[in-house]
């Protein structure tokens, strides 16, 4: 058949493209259009190959082979199929297995059932030899593109190089059309315009009431200011105190059974923003009012959940900000009484309890979670509040403008 076909291994092609342009082969370090990668190998096989694309086969490595965001927003785009094979951690580093099978088997049989007259390999991986071997005795013409190499010597086997019919580079100039790096600083935006909120939480400076010279005390003294006597005489762990107690140190010490939860003292907590520290009251629960505020799915409907759905896999691209606006945006259009919209207001930095955990699952779904056991990162977790707030910022000061402004 006069058409052509790509196999591109997604590791080596966004790992060497992250060592091109932020100097280590980490994907964390680079942000990827997909849709414009996509349209870019679709226009370069076509040229090169001078035959029409038949289809793109999209290899890459999973957590228990489960999609990812960026899979989900693959996967339903035209002529793009998705393989998965497993990812694992080991030693800290993260690998992908199954994945140069899985491309060797799709390779083979294309060839064999002379599905396409020629298949561009993205690809380094010398295990795939014997594939490549295999289709050229079935008559396809096979394609090797490599990404340019940030030392500028070879990135791919150099066996398969020489047993490829036709090579190509796709140097920096190409890579950067759909992939960028991220700043520096652990924060990257959708754009290059810089976020001075998310930069004034994480420079923020300690609270004054912290202590940051206390002597270090002996283990033995650690276990005794860890442990709280309970009813029934044994011993209970209690958090250490930090100077300024956490929500989470609170809901510790206010746990049933413990003496704290019967005389709960007033503590204050101290939450950091992009306009410096804040100080709210944290001994007391939250007041029914903020308790009662609707989440995001209490009003969403099926339908509206299936669009938010739909627009997720193809417009949000996973920026820890933007997704904080979105998911503003989404709950401020869909709440009926706008006095919880003043209540939230006047309650920040602090993001009421039901609200905040929505938002962190919502957030989850944007990869920023390594793996399924791990957190969010901090640094994700303040612009995803960041980003949160800067919508209900917009959109209160919106509704206080006098008209004609």
């Amino acid at each position: 058949m006069d058409r052509c076909i790509v196999l591109v291994d997604a590791g080596y092609l966004l790992g060497a493209a992250a060592s091109l342009l932020a100097g280590e082969p980490s994907r964390s370090r680079i942000t990827v259009d997909h849709a414009a990668l996509v349209q870019g190998l679709r226009d370069r096989a076509e040229s090169d190959t001078e035959r029409p694309l038949l289809r793109i086969y999209w290899f890459d490595g999973a957590p228990d082979r489960v999609p990812q965001p960026e899979h989900r927003r693959l996967r339903v785009m035209p002529r793009v199929t998705v393989r998965l094979g497993a990812l694992t951690r080991s030693d800290g580093r993260w690998a992908q297995k199954g994945v140069d099978a899985a491309m060797h088997a799709e390779l083979t049989e294309l060839a064999r059932n002379r599905a396409c007259s020629d298949v561009v390999l993205v690809t380094g991986d010398g295990d795939l030899l014997p594939g490549m071997m295999a289709a050229k005795e079935h008559g396809v013409a096979v394609h090797l593109w490599a990404v340019q190499a940030a030392d500028g010597d070879y990135n791919q086997s150099e066996d398969l190089v020489a047993e490829a019919d036709e090579r190509r580079v796709l140097d920096r100039a190409w890579i950067t059309k759909a992939v960028r790096a991220k700043e520096l600083g652990g924060i990257c935006a959708p754009s290059p315009v810089p976020r001075p909120e998310i930069a004034a939480i994480l420079s923020a400076p300690l609270p004054e009431s912290a202590p940051s010279s206390a002597p270090e005390r002996t283990a033995e003294e650690r276990e005794h200011a860890t442990a709280a006597p309970s009813e029934n005489g044994t011993q209970e762990r209690v958090p250490t105190s930090k100077g300024v107690p956490t929500p989470k140190d609170l809901a510790a010490l206010r746990a049933p059974g413990t003496q704290a939860a019967q005389h709960p003292a007033s503590a204050t907590l101290r939450w950091s923003s992009d306009k410096g520290w804040v100080d709210r009251p944290g001994g007391a629960a939250e007041p029914p009012e903020v308790a009662s505020m609707p989440t995001l799915a209490q009003l969403t409907t099926a339908e509206q959940r299936w669009a938010d759905r739909e627009e997720d896999i193809t417009t949000v691209g996973g920026d820890p900000f933007e997704v904080g606006q979105v998911f503003a945006r989404r709950w401020m259009e869909r709440l009926g009484d706008q006095a919880h919209l003043q209540r939230l207001s006047g309650m920040y930095p602090r993001v009421p309890h039901r609200i905040d955990g929505e938002l962190l699952r919502y957030a989850a779904r944007f990869g920023l979670l390594a793996h399924k056991d791990d957190q969010i990162d901090e640094h994700d977790r303040y612009a995803i509040r960041a980003g949160f707030w800067r919508e209900i910022d917009v959109r209160t000061a919106a509704e206080h403008a006098p008209a004609g402004e």
